[in-house]
């Protein structure tokens, strides 16, 4: 089955068209400036990589452009025709509480998903935008929604709830519902297989997904039972541009002090904030680590903040788990920056943790690799998540079942 893999933004659509039988990428490519001046389109495959700069008003010109460039012989031509896409799957970002895994797109589930944008007000119209585009210009193939929150589905409500008014919860669905689940689902059933194929314990395991956005999974049995984020990808710790954790009042205080309305604050935190706010050097951790080994000391702040809260999320959720046999690292810093490792990692040896400093040096790309030393009782390991692969898995299953 050939699957389009779709994951859209306000202004910008990223692709991937997968065949699932040997679960090959025949290509991937990405649309950016939706909307804006200068939109374009990069699309990479065996037979090279074409890029086309076009104005794109919505998400129906830019899937119409996509589909264009997929059958054109002028772009590589992956496909002969359209009609060769079996099925379409789309990167949703909420389930609200009226999913517990991926649908089948039909008109009561997209008014569901309607329903939920309050929950998502940053992304949902988006993905909603980008469905209704491809049953205008493919009407004939199913789309499938996989959702960003489906995994952390089964947290108990002792980890999902705030503790505020329950009636206010009923009212307007107030809990955690956590993100990243299609990497942290990935990666931790990832983590099963490698742990059981050499008959090691693999029941309690923490998935850290460590990027620009960052999130920490407890995962039992298969299972999540706790996630760092919250409501939004706010909560936890942070991030790029996040803040991650902070005190309700802080919002309060900001609007009296800076002269700011609640979502001038929301904004605040979500964008300006975590290593580009402390460092004011970046977002990214590669140019605040390049500034703190020059002696930068609010890079260094910015780097420690967030290593300190990921070690303090991973002693947590061994302590709520009753054990710890496993943590997996994935994501850009988890996957590349061996220094950010080290850190998170050292101190955990009361934990069973005991990282081999050469091993995380010399970790390679793309594949699984124990940064372990032989005797650690806990398994440390880099897992390259793929987030994609999932969405393709689920829609081949979706549709197949369907």
């Amino acid at each position: 089955m050939k699957v389009l893999v779709l994951n859209a933004g306000s202004s910008s659509l990223k692709y991937q068209l997968i065949e699932t039988d040997d679960e090959k990428v025949l290509v991937k490519g990405g649309i950016e400036r939706i909307g804006i001046e200068g939109s374009n389109l990069t699309q990479k495959s065996e037979k090279g990589e074409y890029k086309v700069e076009k104005p794109l008003a919505d998400h129906t010109e830019s899937f119409d452009l996509l589909i264009g460039c997929l059958t054109s012989p002028a772009f590589g031509g992956v496909l002969k025709d359209i009609s060769e896409i079996d099925a379409i799957g789309h990167r949703v970002l909420h389930t609200g509480t009226d999913f517990k895994g991926s649908v089948l797109v039909t008109d009561g589930n997209l008014a569901i998903l309607e329903k939920n944008i309050p929950l998502g007000p940053l992304h949902m119209p988006a993905n909603i935008a980008c469905i209704k585009s491809c049953m205008k210009v493919l009407p004939g193939v199913p789309n499938v929604a996989v959702f960003d929150t489906a995994f952390h589905t089964t947290m108990p409500d002792k980890a999902a709830m705030y503790a505020i008014p329950y009636e206010d919860y009923e009212r307007y669905k107030i809990k955690r519902y956590g993100f990243h689940g299609t990497s942290h689902k990935f990666v931790s059933e990832e983590a099963v297989g490698y742990l059981r194929s050499k008959g090691l314990p693999w029941d309690k395991i923490v998935t850290c997904h460590l990027g620009n956005g960052s999130s920490i999974t407890a995962v039992k049995d298969g299972k999540c039972v706790d996630t760092s984020m919250g409501m939004t990808p706010l909560e936890g710790v942070p991030m790029g541009t996040r803040s991650g954790d902070i005190d309700a009042s802080v919002v309060e205080m900001l609007c009296d002090r800076k002269g700011m309305t609640p979502a001038e604050v929301t904004q605040y935190l979500n964008k300006k904030s975590g290593f580009l706010g402390v460092s004011g050097v970046s977002s990214d951790s590669r140019n605040v680590l390049a500034e703190a080994e020059k002696g930068n000391y609010r890079a260094r702040l910015a780097l420690d903040m967030f290593t300190y809260r990921v070690k303090k999320y991973i002693g947590a959720y061994a302590a709520a788990m009753g054990g710890l046999d496993c943590i997996v690292l994935t994501g850009g810093i988890g996957e590349n920056s061996a220094p950010l490792r080290k850190d998170i990692l050292e101190g955990l040896e009361f934990l069973g943790v005991v990282v081999d400093a050469e091993r995380n040096e010399k970790c390679p790309r793309g594949r699984i690799f124990e940064l372990n030393t032989d005797g650690s009782r806990v398994k440390i390991l880099v897992i390259p998540t793929n987030e994609e692969l999932v969405i393709a898995r689920e829609t081949r299953d979706i549709v197949k079942k369907a």
